[in-house]
C-alpha cells in the first residue's frame, strides 16, 4: 500500500485540476484555451486513475477516470492537435 500522503496528493490534485479544467472549458475562450482545459483534464484523469487503483476503496473512481481519460484525449486531439478544419467549397 502506498503512503497516505501520496494517495491524498493524487486525490486532491485530481479534484482541483478537474475543477480548474471545467472552469476553463466552460468559459469558451477559444480553441487554444479549451485545448489547454482538456490537457488539464488529462492530468486530472491520470492522477485519479492512479489514486483509484492504488487506494483499495476507490476503484470506481479509477474505472470512471479511465473512460474520462480517453474522452479528454479526444478533446486534446480535437482542439490542439487536429486544428481547425477548413470547410470544403460547395459544388454548384
Amino acid at each position: 500500500m502506498p503512503a497516505q500522503w501520496l494517495l491524498d496528493t493524487l486525490q486532491y490534485y485530481g479534484a482541483a485540476a478537474g475543477a480548474v479544467a471545467a472552469l476553463i472549458v466552460s468559459l469558451n475562450l477559444g480553441r487554444r484555451w479549451t485545448g489547454l482545459g482538456f490537457v488539464i483534464f488529462v492530468t486530472s484523469s491520470i492522477a485519479l486513475i492512479a489514486w483509484g487503483f492504488l487506494d483499495e476503496n476507490a476503484e470506481g473512481i479509477g474505472v470512471q477516470n479511465t473512460i474520462l481519460f480517453v474522452i479528454n484525449c479526444v478533446g486534446v486531439w480535437r482542439y490542439l492537435i487536429a486544428g481547425q478544419r477548413t470547410p470544403s467549397p460547395r459544388k454548384a
